[in-house]
């Protein structure tokens, strides 16, 4: 893999990925922007103990341009874009429209590829392989940055999660802060260590593969499961074999072995509501463990993928008892939603 890093005419950062050793990237960004000026600001519920990035300029972002316009693509004659190359393998900046930035974090879009008409399960191995590769460095080096204490790398898929643009792309959000969901993990994890003992990240792939009714993938260094408690239709998490705290530590047998693994729960996403549906919207979300925290290396980096559409042409709603009272209510049993993912195989 070759790194490229850059400016855009603002000032942000522009990174390429490459996989080719001699590529090389020089393209100028030659349009005439103003430097970005944002007023991220985190405030903190005095009831919940949570916090709300509150940023306002965000109300002008760009919301569904046609494809003939789209930032994400290489730029060309005549119309120039975000990536000043006429083409590239992977790249990320720093978005021009962040919910984080300075002291609140940072914000960085993630292209997966030059491809608009692509989505991430179209990728070969090769190039999934560097995503992973890029978001393992993003992860190194926004880890270095003092105000980061958590680093969350996803995508949201399809217009139904509330996409923007069409074109084939993740997100990277470093938080000033440990967010709440990892901070439920870690008192799950604090109270099974003192209650039996053992590591719940450790306990709980074991005590899935010994039931093997949820199972979806057993891979030889990932095992990928719809978790006994499932909050969505159809929601699979995927955990290396070996325990890591984040993505930097995987070793290269869980790297080499990811893309095939990814790739295949992406494509049997895509088949579990039947032919001639259209392509299922989704979130992927990878869990790594805060910087600089008591108990990180007990934590289990995995990754959730999870659909909000329940069945042909319905999709779930967050409603009153998941959005009043963060009580999630789920219409396809998990084990149901196991055999069907295991049913939509590849051949």
């Amino acid at each position: 893999m070759k790194k490229t890093v850059t400016t855009l005419a603002d000032g942000r950062e522009l990174l390429y990925y490459d996989s080719r050793d001699d590529a090389v990237r020089d393209a100028v960004d030659r349009r005439p922007l103003d430097a970005v000026s944002t007023s991220s600001e985190i405030r903190r519920d005095p009831f919940l103990g949570d916090s709300v990035a509150i940023a306002s300029h965000r109300q002008g972002r760009i919301y569904h341009p046609p494809a003939d316009e789209c930032p994400l693509c290489p730029s060309r004659d005549g119309r120039q874009s975000e990536i000043p190359e006429a083409d590239y393998d992977v790249a990320v900046f720093e978005n021009r429209f962040p919910s984080l930035a300075g002291d609140s974090g940072r914000c960085e879009v993630v292209c997966f590829t030059s491809d608009h008409d692509a989505s991430f399960a179209d990728l070969t191995e090769e190039q999934a392989a560097l995503v992973l590769a890029a978001w393992t460095d993003r992860t190194a080096e926004l880890a270095e940055l003092p105000q980061v204490k958590q680093v969350f790398c996803f995508e949201n898929r399809g217009a139904e999660i509330g996409v923007t643009l069409g074109h084939p792309h993740g997100q990277i959000y470093a938080y000033p802060f440990v967010t709440p969901r990892t901070e439920l993990m870690f008192r799950s994890m604090a109270a099974h260590r003192a209650g039996t003992g053992g590591n719940l990240f450790d306990d709980v792939v074991a005590r899935e593969e010994a039931d093997g009714s949820r199972i979806v993938i057993d891979g030889e260094h990932w095992v990928a499961f719809v978790p006994y408690a499932a909050h969505w239709p159809y929601e699979v998490h995927l955990h290396p074999r070996r325990r890591v705290p984040d993505l930097r530590e995987l070793d290269e047998a869980a790297r080499t072995e990811f893309p095939q693994i990814y790739l295949e729960l992406l494509r049997r996403f895509d088949r579990i509501f039947g032919p001639g549906e259209p392509p299922t919207p989704y979130i992927s979300a990878w869990h790594q463990a805060p910087f600089g925290v008591p108990g990180r290396e007990d934590f289990g980096l995995h990754l959730e993928l999870f659909t909000i559409r329940r069945t042909s042409g319905k999709l779930k709603f967050l409603a009153g008892s998941e959005s009043g009272m963060n009580v999630f209510i789920n219409d396809v049993p998990p084990e149901a939603a196991a055999q069907r993912l295991r049913e939509v195989a590849s051949e």
